[in-house]
């Protein structure tokens, strides 16, 4: 999971949430809307975890000045 996936599930969640007042028989959408937030907060730490890491460990980049010796005519 990406890390755009984990801001929309994040954002779908807070507007079944917060946003909406219907009512569907068998499926309370408040309770949708919290799982799809945590499963989206749960998935943007996993993924800034793994991400951060690899990133972190690239080292020092050094300056090198290459010359050629070639003959210009």
């Amino acid at each position: 999971m990406g890390i755009g996936v984990s801001v929309f599930l994040l954002a779908l969640g807070a507007i079944l949430t917060f946003a909406l007042n219907t009512e569907l028989s068998g499926i309370d959408i408040n309770v949708v809307g919290v799982i799809l937030m945590i499963a989206g907060a749960i998935g943007l730490l996993l993924t800034m975890l793994v991400f951060g890491r690899a990133r972190g460990t690239t080292g020092v980049v050094t300056e090198e000045r290459v010359v050629r010796d070639r003959d210009v005519y």
